[in-house]
């Protein structure tokens, strides 16, 4: 496989950055999102934690850091701001002391109808169609996974 060479000068250039573009292209869809969850009450990572929710309601604290990708020292306090907000709640599993499950409220299963139009609006800003955005989500994924392993 032949591997097209650029000059130092050339690769040091912003536009060649994969980096640049990967933090660019997310201000600018955090961005869309924003005014979207802004009527809905919740900032982007909390949008983040209650798509996880609503996709299976009752997850450990451990399991939904997991899925977002995110430490406990920045989960507690979104989930304290979810919970202020009578959106989840947090219970000490019966079982296991040790784990603490997060449970929508009936205001956080209520939110979701709301949401069910964020999707919608994102597609359509993105001026792609649905198999285009999930191609290019897979590649995302995939190179996240490979940057964390």
């Amino acid at each position: 496989m032949n591997t097209p060479r650029i000059s130092s000068d050339q690769a040091l250039q912003l536009d060649h950055q994969l980096c640049f573009a990967l933090y660019s292209a997310s201000l600018a869809m955090t961005k869309l999102y924003k005014p979207m969850l802004d009527e809905m009450g919740l900032t982007y990572p909390q949008y983040l934690a209650m798509l996880v929710l609503w996709e299976h309601d009752g997850v450990a604290v451990s399991e939904l850091g997991e899925r977002l990708h995110l430490d406990s020292g920045t989960l507690t306090p979104l989930l304290k701001r979810l919970e202020s907000a009578e959106l989840v709640t947090r219970l000490r599993d019966v079982q296991d002391e040790r784990r603490v499950l997060i449970r929508l409220t009936a205001a956080g299963r209520k939110l979701k109808a709301r949401a069910a139009r964020i999707p919608g609006c994102v597609l359509q800003a993105t001026q792609c169609d649905v198999s285009e955005v999930r191609a290019l989500t897979r590649q995302v994924q995939t190179l996240r996974d490979r940057l964390a392993a």
